[in-house]
Parts: structure tokens; sequence; C-alpha cells
């Protein structure tokens, strides 16, 4: 408990100061020559976990590098906070709450104590109403108001009740059952409302309602469209109940609107919105996949929660990832981190991770609220291979900024085409190879002279070929997209950027950022729609409001 609340500045540490002598040794490193002169290094700096193989060989790291992050991630406590995680210790301090995501994947029979009670059976009880409600509309027992089949689910939540969902059954399409398709109404717009339901029976519709507090705005907005939507179109009152469910911890609110209490399942603090896909957040992927599916997933994570804690940390993968993180962000300046899959279902991948790592670690100040010593956070973005390759890779090749990037592929293609998967894989991994080799300035020469160029036009235009190179990427491969490999592959990059929040001796567990917009626009909203509000606070602010109620009296 200590630890967090009075963590280590980590600047003053030895093993930091250790990798900033390493790191000005390391000023003129090539991959390229690394690669020439050590046969082995792809052997050295592999790893592979939970179906998964991680390729971090190009680096701009030698095994001394190695050797110096994972003492760094020893002297930080990593150890130590990662257990207190996974036993339930209140490592959110600023909220004073534990942080259990990881319970919420682990078998029957274990014990995880809050408060003096085991919240594993919460947990599988929570799953047993999943199992019941999923069999019930799979096997068509579940009936709307005109007595037809349920074909659609429609979730309605923000944030991590929508990012993680969404992810997930794109990403498992191909293990879609009972074509029960899902759906997914997040932003507060009612071009986004419109574009859904325009869609969708309402006779055949299901309506999930996701919210904590069943109070978020834009979540209650949306529910309370969609019951007008339901009602205009033939719905009643009476059977409301069967097209409207609700993930949530405010009972009486969701009973209030319609729901009946055993269709309602629960939320618990000790979940953060972005870690609760694995939750009966989760229900719209079960409702896609089926529930066997949906424990695969929730098993994957399991495999690498337990790699993660018991793994030495020279070949743990989470570690690995989250230290060459820190060694690029606080030892070479890298402000921002791309994360390319190149697999159609994974094109929103990165939206999830966005959340998962910048509303974690987007943080100044440290669990004892005292001013972060170093750098935090990253930027994370990025998107779907090849169609980056003729977008935003140039940056990455020949830009200024030094950017790392993680590239993810499966070898098989659940759709194959021709040759397209061998096309695919192979433009991923030319990327990776290209940002690591380059193109000298005398390699771009002779290229030109082969074409039969005069040396002026060689000269003229060699500038513009040459390709620095030793730019860092890590090749996340897995056989196939499969339910157990996504969950793991979810949970490493979970619990990298819980390790990087220990790094930094940041609470990766709250956000309060988010908070404060939140209640800014209850004041802004006010302020447009009441002619007795008091004035904005800012010149800027009521510029635009008046500039809205303007054009909406003309």
């Amino acid at each position: 408990m200590s630890y967090y609340q009075h963590p280590l500045d980590v600047t003053g540490l030895p093993s930091w100061k250790a990798l900033e002598e390493h790191r000005l040794a390391m000023q003129n490193f090539s991959m390229r020559e690394a690669f020439k002169a050590d046969p082995t290094r792809f052997d050295d700096l592999s790893v592979s976990c939970s179906g998964l193989f991680l390729d971090y060989s190009k680096n701009l790291i030698t095994p001394e590098t190695r050797t110096l992050l994972v003492n760094l991630a020893r002297e930080a406590g990593v150890e130590q906070a990662a257990h207190a995680m996974f036993e339930g210790e209140r490592i959110n301090a600023s909220e004073n709450r534990p942080v259990l995501h990881t319970a919420l994947r682990r078998p029957m029979g274990e014990s995880v104590m809050v408060d003096g009670k085991n919240i594993m059976r919460d947990v599988h009880t929570a799953l047993a109403q999943m199992t019941d409600i999923v069999t019930r509309i799979h096997n068509n027992l579940w009936r709307g108001f005109s007595d037809k089949t349920i074909t659609d689910v429609v979730n309605i939540g923000i944030g991590g009740s929508f990012l993680g969902p969404q992810l997930v059954s794109e990403a498992l399409l191909p293990f879609t059952q009972h074509g029960v398709r899902t759906h997914y109404l997040a932003n507060i717009d009612g071009s986004e409302f419109r574009e859904v339901t325009a869609k969708l029976n309402v006779e055949t519709t299901l309506f999930i309602i996701s919210s904590k507090t069943f109070g978020t705005l834009e979540t209650l907005k949306n529910a309370q469209a969609a019951r007008t939507w339901y009602l205009g179109k033939g719905g009643t009152e009476e059977k409301l109940y069967r097209h409207f469910i609700a993930v949530t911890s405010n009972k009486q609110a969701a009973v209030e609107f319609g729901i009946r209490e055993k269709n309602i399942f629960p939320m618990w603090d000790w979940v953060g919105g972005r870690y609760s896909l694995w939750s009966a957040i989760g229900l719209p992927i079960a409702l896609a996949i089926g529930m066997s599916n949906f424990k695969d997933l929730l098993s994957g994570a399991y495999s690498m929660d337990q790699h993660f804690l018991s793994e030495p940390f020279e070949s743990n993968m989470p570690v690995l990832l989250a230290m060459l993180g820190v060694w690029y962000h606080n030892f070479w300046g890298a402000q921002s981190y791309a994360f390319l899959p190149y697999d159609h279902y994974l094109r929103n991948f990165v939206k999830h991770l966005q959340q998962m790592d910048m509303e974690s670690n987007g943080k100044s100040v440290r669990q004892d609220g005292t001013p972060v010593s170093c750098t935090t956070g990253p930027v994370i973005w990025g998107g779907v291979g090849c169609n980056g390759q003729h977008a935003y890779h140039q940056l990455l090749h020949q830009g200024t900024p030094l950017i790392p990037a993680d590239f993810i592929v499966p070898v098989v293609s659940h759709n194959p085409v021709a040759d397209h998967h061998e096309w695919l894989y192979a433009n991923c991994l030319s990327q990776s190879q290209a940002l690591m080799r380059g193109k000298t300035r005398e390699e771009a020469e002779a290229e030109l002279r082969a074409k039969g160029l005069s040396e002026a036009e060689v000269q003229r235009l060699a500038p513009h070929k040459v390709i620095p190179g030793n730019r860092p990427s890590n090749t996340v491969v897995m056989e196939t997209i499969s339910p157990g490999r996504l969950g793991a592959l979810i949970a490493l990059y979970e619990h990298k950027v819980f390790v990087q929040g220990v790094i930094w001796g940041i609470n990766s567990f709250d956000q309060w950022g988010v908070e404060l917009g939140k209640d800014l626009g209850k004041a802004v909203y006010n302020q447009m729609t009441r002619f007795d509000a008091a004035p904005a606070d800012d010149a800027s602010t009521q510029g635009l409001i008046d500039f809205f109620r303007g054009r909406h009296r003309g």
C-alpha cells in the first residue's frame, strides 16, 4: 500500500541513470550492422506465449539494453505492483478502489477477496446470467413484442462500454453464430442514431444500455431516443422489457426505464470502463459469437495474465513491450507510437488501444499528487495495413520524428482470396524491414545509375531517395485470429500500459480530465438553451454560444 501512496521517483533510480549513459553509447547503433554481426539476434530477441509470437529484434537495442530495461522494471517495483493489482489492493489511489478486470477472466474455484468478500462468486454468477440470456436468444426463446425472434442487437454505450466490445465483435466476425448482428450506438449525434436505426426492424431488435450510473449523458440520451423510436414504430410500453436490457450498477434507474430486474446485469466499481469488455459489458460480443467463444476469449486473456505474473522479465511479453516503449519515449524522445494491424477484422484495434493507453497514462501527477519527473503517455495512432502504406507510412520512413511501430498480423486469413494474404503478409514484413534497413545514399545512387540516368540526374534525385532506416518496430504474429488469441492480444496491451504507469509512478486507472469535460458540458448546454443563464466564463465560449443561438433563431 505504501508504494502507491509514495511512488518512487523513477528518474533518481540507479537503473534510470544507467539507461541514460547507455543511451549515449547507443547513439550510433545500427540495426543493419547488428543483424550482420549476430546471426542469433532474431532468436535471442523474440518470445512466444498464449498463441502469440513477438519479434522485437528490429529495435535500437542490444542484449545489454534489455538487461538495463529489465533492471529498471524490477527497481521500480513492477513485480510488487502486479501482485498488488491481482490480489485486490486499492491501487487506484485517487478513487480508493481495487483494479480487478483480471478477476473477470479467472476460472471458477479461484478466490479474490475485496472487503472480506470473494468476488469470484459474483463474476461467475454474472457469466451464468449472460449464458442464460444468450441461450434464450440463440434458441429463439426470446421474442419481441410481435413474437418475432431477435436478429439485431444494438449496444448503447460510450468509451469502454463501446470501444472494446466493438473491437472484439468485429475482430471475431468469422465466429458469429445464429445470425445475430451487433450494432453500436455511442455518439450523441443524431446522424449516427439515424444511420444505425435505418438498418433495423423494431420487431426484431434488442437494445443493451451499458452505463454504470445509468446517467452518462450520451448513453442516456441515445437510450431515450431508442425508446421513442421503439414506441413510434409500434412497440408498446407493456412489452418494452422484451427489447431493452441493461448493464449498470443503478438498478433502480434501469427498472424505472422499463427494464425487468432479472434482465439487468451488474457493473462493479473495481472494473474501469476501458477494461470492462470481459464483464457483462461484453454481452453484445457473447450474443454475436456465443458463450463458448466468449469464454475462450476470457481464457486467452487469463493465459496472458499468468504469463505476465510468472514469466521472468527477460522473456515477459508485456514487460518487454512496456519497457521498449519507455526506452523510446523517455530516452529517445519519441512522442507517438504507431499500431499497424494487417487484418481487416482488427481495423478498430487502434481505437481501443488509444483509450486504453491515453486515458490510462495521460497523467502529469504521480500517485501521491506530486508532479511527474519525466514525460508520460505517448500519442497512440495508426490503422489497418496495407492502407497506411499509401498514406502515413511515408512519415514513418522519411519524416523527422522517431515513431516506433507495432505490426500485428495473422499467418492465415479467415477469407483467402487467390494469393491476397501472401501479399498482405509480405507487405507487413517488408514495411518493418524497410523501417529497419532504409536506403543509403550509395544505394540510391547505384539504383538510379542502373536505370541509365545521367550523373547529373543521379545527384539531383539521390537525396530524395535516401531513407534513413534504423526506425524501430515490433511484430506480433499469430496463426489466425481466434477468440483465445484475441483475448491474449488485448490483455498483452492492458498489461503493457499498466507496467508503464508503474514506471512513471502514475495512476493508470482514473480519468479526471474526462470528468471535467462532462461537467463543463452541462454548464455550456444550459447557457445555450436558457436565456436566464449566466454568461460563459470566457469570451470564446460565449461567442460560440451566441453563434449557435443566432443560427437557430434564424
